[in-house]
Order: C-alpha cells, then sequence, then structure tokens
C-alpha cells in the first residue's frame, strides 16, 4: 500500500515541480480551486498536514501570488484561504495535466478496480480512525 502511494505521489509531485510547486502546495491550490474559500483549519485537515504546516504553506503560496488571507466576518482569530486571479489561472491552467498524470500513475488497475480500492481504503481508514490510540489515547479527527 505505502509503495504504490509512493509511487503515484512520486509522478504527481514531479508534474506539481515543473510550475514550482510543491504537491502540499499544489493540494491547497486544488481544494480551494474546488471548494472555494476556506478556512485554514479546513484546509489544513483536507490535505493532511500540521496547524504550523499550513500556515508555513499558505505563507509560501501568499509570497508567490498565489493565494489570500481574509478575515472571518464571525471569528476575529480564524482566517481563509482564497486564491487570488493568479492562483485561480494558475490552477486553471495545471490541473487538467495534473489529472492526466495521475489517471495514467493509476492506469495499472482499471476503472472498476480503482473504485473497488477506494471504497476498501475509506473503509479501511474509517476503521482504524475509529480505533483508541495505543496508550489509550484519542486520535485527533
Amino acid at each position: 500500500m505505502s509503495r504504490a502511494q509512493s509511487a503515484v505521489t512520486t509522478q504527481a509531485a514531479a508534474h506539481a515541480s515543473q510550475y514550482g510547486l510543491t504537491l502540499a502546495e499544489f493540494g491547497i491550490l486544488e481544494a480551494l480551486y474546488h471548494r472555494g474559500p476556506m478556512l485554514l483549519g479546513e484546509v489544513q485537515k483536507r490535505i493532511l498536514v500540521s496547524s504550523g504546516g499550513i500556515t508555513f504553506l499558505v505563507d509560501r503560496l501568499t509570497a508567490k501570488g498565489l493565494v489570500e488571507r481574509r478575515s472571518c466576518d464571525y471569528d476575529r482569530r480564524a482566517r481563509y484561504a482564497a486564491l487570488t486571479p493568479k492562483g485561480t489561472e494558475l490552477v486553471a491552467e495545471v490541473f487538467p495535466s495534473h489529472a492526466l498524470v495521475i489517471a495514467r500513475a493509476m492506469s495499472g488497475i482499471g476503472t472498476d478496480e480503482q473504485t473497488d480500492v477506494a471504497n476498501q481504503l475509506r473503509t479501511l481508514g474509517r476503521a482504524a480512525a475509529a480505533l483508541p490510540l495505543p496508550g489509550g489515547r484519542e486520535q485527533d479527527k
């Protein structure tokens, strides 16, 4: 499972790097492109990085002029991340070819098998997330 994920990730990361982006940066741009402005915590959970990591990544994307931070009307502590026009233009250009790179990397199994694997991994992930951690600690959800 880990080797397959690593091989697909390597393909995706190589494609993102052609545009001066890390895979995590591209993940943020893609999430904002498809979902619209999101609270930083929501983006963090969607792309699976730490709270410090999301701040660092959004800072880098802001410096590149691709993302902007916006204040939250109902919580002064919360901040939204949103694509700038430059960020929207970049993702609109890059996403179609990125999807093709991932589809090519996944072509070792057919579409039906991909659906089956995705369903099985979702089931496995949910079951593992429901278990208590060794030592009696709770998992972050």
